[in-house]
Order: structure tokens, then C-alpha cells, then sequence
């Protein structure tokens, strides 16, 4: 359980407030760990329409099925009974109905490779389409339903492949070394469009390619600047519209993650939606004179819809001050848009609402019992300064107190770095902050949906320069008059950890307890044992190690270890080896 490294930061700290089951009358009731990990979404991270606008998939925890369907004007969920394997990396298998809705294709996992698998909704046979020997990390349907535009790394990095969905035959399109992922088609199923990656993994060019593999690629658009540490999965799928005139792609190019167009053809590209929000999951309207898109404003994330000419956005679904609105998609009719939404308090549910405007109907209903929902701590969004001038924004968690006591303080790091805290359920925040600590989440420099200059401002420094931001949230917890600002600990996974090791190795005697999860302490020596991606972002933030090994060094624990104060305990999984292109590392060096 996630929840057992948290019981140690707990067992670690002093005893102010680590047994505040005793409260006083009448106060908030304190939560099991069963009680606070019960608290889960039945849709999970799939929405799609059924071709003919009657149905959703959706993907989720309901019955430990994998995916499941639900009529669209409201009803019991049916299970599809399709229990896909798990693949390290892959995200939610991406399944896909076939554009007659008789099929549904997905990812999955056939022996130490990930093929394409399709099942009939008719009969419920599943056959394996692919048998590439290695992964694929995307795939489209042609229009006409007969084959499948994918991205498979058979040779060592992605190209494009066609597959025959009857015979299972493929035939490899491209053959550049670079990576082309995220293949779609253009409405008329002549021709395949797909984004290809430079060596840094920064700069994209999306691509236009006879489907019979005839003639060759053709730029129709080239985006730089834009770190893609999912392979591909930041820029995503080039969308053409319905028309088949214009490309919609997604880019940094404004300073925040928005959405342009330009003509398939070429030419000036053209921003969607200007807004100082990220933007993502856009898709064209059924009849392409719309788009539909998410905005993240400060955690908070609203769905939105724009005329193709321009104009103000229209705010479709919104979660009000708090929470996050997510997978939005348009009905085939283009009538109705169903989406998930989820707050700090409440887990995702599925709703539909209409395309002009109007109530939601709400189709699922994931919360648990009254008084656990009554029992939970609703977060509160805080910002304070660091001494050289950045403004961090943050979630607070207050606690639970007896009487007469003071709480002490946790910093909750995320991962990444390029990541945030947002309007979501934290199940561990929650448990730590009812036994008595004040919880703070940061959203440190390096941290996205703030702007890209702020993404970037930790690049070359981590654990130095964004451990400023941390250490002036300890200084912000010591201002709240309910905290023990004498005992303060620290704690995240993934990057999380990695800062959990930096401050006590850089800020010593600052925090009296650390758990660090799944953190690294030595960057060089990272370079020797991690998977592609990570290898990508290291020098993306630093550059190549041959030539700025000094940052590498200033910014590995590993060096100041004798400066350590900080109680630390170290948590790590160890794994089965994978290809050095999806491998991850099993131990954190230098820190056995």
C-alpha cells in the first residue's frame, strides 16, 4: 500500500500530533486508510462515444474489469469482459471502436512485446492483428475500418507501419531513425499524417504520407521548442478536419501550450485560442466548424469551445472554483460532449451535456458513503513568495488537531519536474493531514501549466534553485499559528524523492524527517542505468553530460552526503529488466 511510506514519515517525526484519533467533541472524524483509498473513479481515464451515439466506453475500476459501457441517456453500466495485460508505460491501452463500432481494437500485451489485439462486439472473438516483436505506443483506424496507422519500434525506434486488420499483413511506411509516432488518417483514408521527432526530442515536424507507401513524406508543418518527454505524447496526434483542409497541432510556441491550425497545404500557422492556461485534448467538431479543447487555469481545468474563425471560447462544462474537467469528447452528431469531472473531494464521473449549452446529465456515480465524502479535507489554494522573487502556488492541507496541539509540517513534492498538482483526490494527503499535519503542496519552478518561462526556470539546477521554493514553504507553514514550526518533514515520489534527497543534502537540519521514493542522488551516474526518456530529459535541463558535468554534479545529493542532518528513509521498487529504450532503473545509486 502506497499509503505505508507515509505511516514511516509519521513514525518518524515527533509525536506532537501522530496519535490525533483523540479529538475533541464534535470535530472532523479521522478516516482508516481503507476508508481514504476507497475513494476512487468507475470511469477512469476512457471516454469514448460508440459510433452511433448511443453508448460511452469507458475504462475504470468497476467489478476489476478493464472497460465497460454505458448508455449515453443514462443506465447500468455493461462490462465488455476485455481484461487487457499490463505493459510498462502504456497508458490506458488506448482502445478504439472501429468507425462501424462492430470492432474495438486495443493494445496489449503479447508475450515480452505489446501487439494490436481487436475484438468483435458482435461475436466477442478477439484476434491478435500485429506480431511486430516489439511496442507500440499509437494507432488510428483508417475510415474505411480495414486497417490501422501505427507507431512500432520493431527496429529500434518508431516508424510507421499499415496493418491489415483482416489478414494481420503490415508494411512498414518510414524508416527514418528518428521517432514518427502518432499516426491518423486524412478523411479520405489516401494518406497518413504523423509527427516526427528530433534526436533532442524537441522539435516536431508533422508529415504527410501516401498511405500505399508510395512517394515521399511531406512537412506540412514544423514546431520546435516543445520537450516531449512522452515520446510523442505532449505533442500528440496532428488532427485534420473533417474536410480534410487543416491540421490542428498542438504547440509551446505562444509561451503556454495552446493549439494552432494551419492548412494542410502550408503556410502561417494560427493560433486556436489565445490563453495564459494549457490547453489540451482538442478535437474537432463533427462538422469542422468548431473545436473543442481543455484549459488549465492554476489546477483548475474548464472545457471550452471555439468557432474555426475565431472569436471568444465558449465555456462548455466547468467545475465552478475547484476541480477538473477532463476527456471531453464531441458526440458523432456533434450534438452533445460528454466529459469526466473530478475535485480535491470527489472522485471523476462521466457526464453529457449539450453542445449548445444546457444541464449536464450526470451518468455515474463514483463517491462512497455520505460520511466518508463528509469526513474529507478540502484543500485550500495558497500562493507565497520565495526570496528571488518567484510566486509559487500551492494546496494546503489543514489538519485535524486535538486540543491544545500544534501540527507538525509536510512538503508533498510531485514528480517530473514538468508536472503539477491540480484540482484531484489525494488519497495520502488526506490520510496524513487527519492524523494531525499540515500538508503542503507546491507547485515548485519546473512545474507546468504556469507559463513556459517558469517551466523552464529550474532547468540546469534541480534540487538547488526549486529547493528555494521549498524551503519558503517550510518558512509559509511557520507562519500558520496552528503549526509546530520546529518539526518539518518532507517527502514525493519520483522527482518527489529525488528533492526529498536534495534538501537534506542541501538544506541540512531544515527538515527532521524524509522519505524518498522511488529518488535518484547521483545523476551521472543515472545516465549509466535509466530508461530513454529520462536519459532525454536530463539533457534537455542540463545538456549533454560530456560537457556540463559540473551541473550534473552540483545538483547530485550523492557529493554533500556527509552534510546530510535529516533522518531519511529510502523506499525503491526493483523490476524485471526491459529494452533500454522502455527500462527503468531499479535502484537509486548511491543510496543503498
Amino acid at each position: 500500500m502506497r499509503l505505508t511510506r507515509h505511516l514511516l514519515v509519521v513514525a518518524l517525526l515527533p509525536a506532537a500530533a501522530a496519535s490525533s484519533n483523540a479529538q475533541p467533541s464534535g470535530a472532523r472524524q479521522v478516516l482508516s486508510a481503507e476508508e481514504v483509498t476507497s475513494i476512487r473513479s468507475v470511469v477512469g481515464g476512457v471516454v469514448q462515444w460508440a459510433p452511433d451515439g448511443r453508448k460511452l466506453l469507458i475504462g475504470g475500476s468497476l467489478g476489476g474489469s478493464d472497460l465497460w459501457t454505458i448508455p449515453a441517456d443514462g443506465g447500468f453500466p455493461e462490462s465488455l469482459n476485455i481484461r487487457m495485460g499490463e505493459i510498462a508505460f502504456l497508458q490506458a491501452h488506448q482502445p478504439q471502436y472501429s468507425p462501424d463500432g462492430t470492432h474495438l481494437a486495443y493494445i496489449s500485451a503479447a508475450g515480452a512485446s505489446a501487439e494490436l489485439f481487436v475484438r468483435s462486439l458482435v461475436d466477442g472473438r478477439e484476434r491478435q492483428v500485429t506480431r511486430l516483436g516489439g511496442r507500440i505506443n499509437s494507432y488510428s483506424w483508417s475510415p474505411d475500418g480495414r486497417r490501422l496507422a501505427l507507431a512500432g519500434d520493431k527496429y529500434g525506434s518508431y516508424d510507421v507501419w499499415i496493418a491489415d486488420v483482416a489478414s494481420g499483413a503490415a508494411e512498414r511506411l518510414t524508416t527514418d531513425q528518428r521517432y514518427e509516432v502518432f499516426p491518423t488518417w486524412t478523411p479520405d483514408g489516401a494518406k497518413v499524417v504523423y509527427a516526427r521527432m528530433d534526436e533532442k526530442w524537441l522539435d516536431h515536424d508533422v508529415l504527410e504520407l501516401d498511405a500505399g507507401g508510395r512517394g515521399t513524406p511531406r512537412v506540412i508543418v514544423s514546431d520546435t521548442d516543445f520537450f516531449d518527454y512522452q515520446a510523442g505524447g505532449n505533442f500528440g496526434y496532428p488532427r485534420v478536419s473533417p474536410d480534410g483542409s487543416t491540421l490542428l497541432f498542438r504547440s509551446h510556441r505562444s509561451g503556454w501550450v495552446n493549439y494552432w491550425t494551419v492548412p494542410m497545404g502550408g503556410g502561417t500557422p494560427r493560433q486556436v485560442a489565445a490563453e495564459a492556461a494549457n490547453q489540451s485534448d482538442a478535437s474537432w467538431s463533427p462538422d469542422g466548424k468548431s473545436i473543442l479543447y481543455a484549459a488549465l487555469w492554476n489546477g483548475m481545468q474548464d472545457v471550452r469551445v471555439v468557432g474555426v474563425t475565431g472569436g471568444a471560447p465558449r465555456v462548455v462544462a466547468s467545475p465552478g472554483a475547484v476541480g477538473m474537467v477532463s476527456n471531453a469528447q464531441w458526440s458523432p452528431d456533434g450534438t452533445r460532449i460528454a466529459y469526466t469531472m473530478q475535485t480535491p473531494v470527489d472522485p471523476a464521473d462521466l457526464y453529457v451535456v449539450p453542445a449548445a449549452g444546457g444541464s449536464p446529465r450526470r451518468l455515474t456515480q463514483s463517491a462512497g458513503p455520505t460520511y466518508i465524502s463528509n469526513a474529507l479535507i478540502r484543500p485550500k489554494k495558497i500562493s507565497y513568495k520565495t526570496p528571488d522573487g518567484f510566486t509559487v502556488s500551492a494546496y494546503l492541507y489543514e489538519p485535524v488537531l486535538p486540543a491544545g496541539k500544534k501540527a507538525p509540517g509536510i512538503l508533498y513534492i510531485h514528480g517530473g519536474p514538468t508536472s503539477s498538482f491540480n484540482d484531484t483526490y489525494q488519497s495520502e494527503v488526506q490520510y496524513l493531514a487527519m492524523r494531525g499535519y499540515a500538508v503542503l503542496l507546491p507547485n515548485i519552478r519546473g512545474s507546468s501549466g504556469y507559463g513556459k518561462v517558469f517551466e523552464d526556470a529550474n532547468n540546469g539546477c534541480w534540487g538547488r534553485c526549486d529547493l528555494v521554493d521549498v524551503t519558503a514553504g517550510v518558512e509559509y507553514l511557520r507562519t500558520l499559528p496552528y503549526v509546530d514550526g520546529q518539526h518539518m518533514g518532507i517527502t514525493g515520489t519520483s522527482y518527489g524523492g529525488c528533492m526529498t534527497l536534495a534538501a537534506a543534502a542541501f538544506a541540512p537540519g531544515v527538515f527532521q524527517a524524509g522519505v524518498s521514493v522511488s529518488g535518484y542522488g547521483d545523476w551521472i551516474h543515472m545516465i549509466q542505468e535509466q530508461e530513454l526518456r529520462h536519459l532525454k530529459l536530463l539533457e534537455y535541463e542540463f545538456g549533454p553530460l560530456a560537457t556540463n558535468e559540473a551541473k550534473y554534479k552540483a545538483s547530485s545529493p550523492i557529493f554533500n552526503i556527509t552534510d546530510i542532518q535529516t533522518p531519511l528513509m529510502l523506499l525503491h521498487g526493483v523490476g524485471a529488466a526491459l529494452p533500454r529504450s522502455e527500462a527503468c532503473a531499479s535502484s537509486p545509486t548511491g543510496w543503498r
